[in-house]
């Protein structure tokens, strides 16, 4: 039995801090920065759109916690736009380990407390496009909150695949479902406050 709870302790310090912990969180005066990689075209289940569901729930995040925004864009965007040839292209990225340039950095990065790192679920994993963002910032002393949008996949292990690229403690993170952010706004609203409440904001 020592030994299951001691297996148990471990994951929990792997995948970041237990809910205790973050609630011990104070966040007033935390300056906080959501990132976020999102895709407009035709994506699953919501048919073309012209605002992404990943941006539109780092928009919500962001009016919250009064945090700054960043879209992670492409350098170079050759991504189609239809869902079936972006999914192709995203699932040969992933296999190259990929790391595509991004348009732009954050150049006061040093300056935030608290990071969201905002993405869709792409073959149970980010964009590859986030991991150029993440590599190229000195995560010290940044805590870090994930939130997907996905269509049944959830978070997958995309916390843990943060945790390893940046080093940082995390949060809970949240899984939203892209039609939910996309057509039912005050729902999707609903979910990201009773998280963000949680989190201690």
């Amino acid at each position: 039995m020592k030994k299951i709870l001691s297996i148990i302790l471990a994951g929990l310090a792997f995948f970041g801090i237990n809910k205790a912990t973050a609630e011990e969180i104070n966040m007033t005066g935390k300056k906080v920065l959501v990132v976020y990689f999102s895709r407009t075209g035709e994506q699953y289940s919501v048919g073309n759109i012209t605002e992404g569901n990943t941006a539109i729930i780092a928009k919500m995040i962001a009016d919250k916690t009064k945090g700054d925004l960043f879209e992670v864009k492409l350098k170079n965007d050759t991504y189609p736009a239809a869902y079936k040839a972006l999914t192709e292209v995203a699932l040969s990225e992933k296999k190259a380990n990929a790391r595509p340039e991004i348009a732009e950095n954050v150049t006061n990065f040093a300056d935030y407390d608290v990071v969201f790192i905002g993405s869709p679920n792409w073959w149970s994993d980010m964009p590859m496009a986030l991991y150029t963002f993440m590599e190229a910032n000195d995560w010290s002393g940044k805590i870090v909150a994930p939130f997907v949008t996905h269509e049944g996949s959830g978070l997958s292990s995309i916390p843990s695949k943060i945790k390893t690229a940046t080093g940082t403690e995390m949060l809970d993170g949240l899984a939203i479902y892209g039609h939910v952010a996309q057509n039912e706004r005050e729902q999707a609203k609903e979910n990201v406050l009773n998280w963000l409440n949680k989190l201690g904001f």
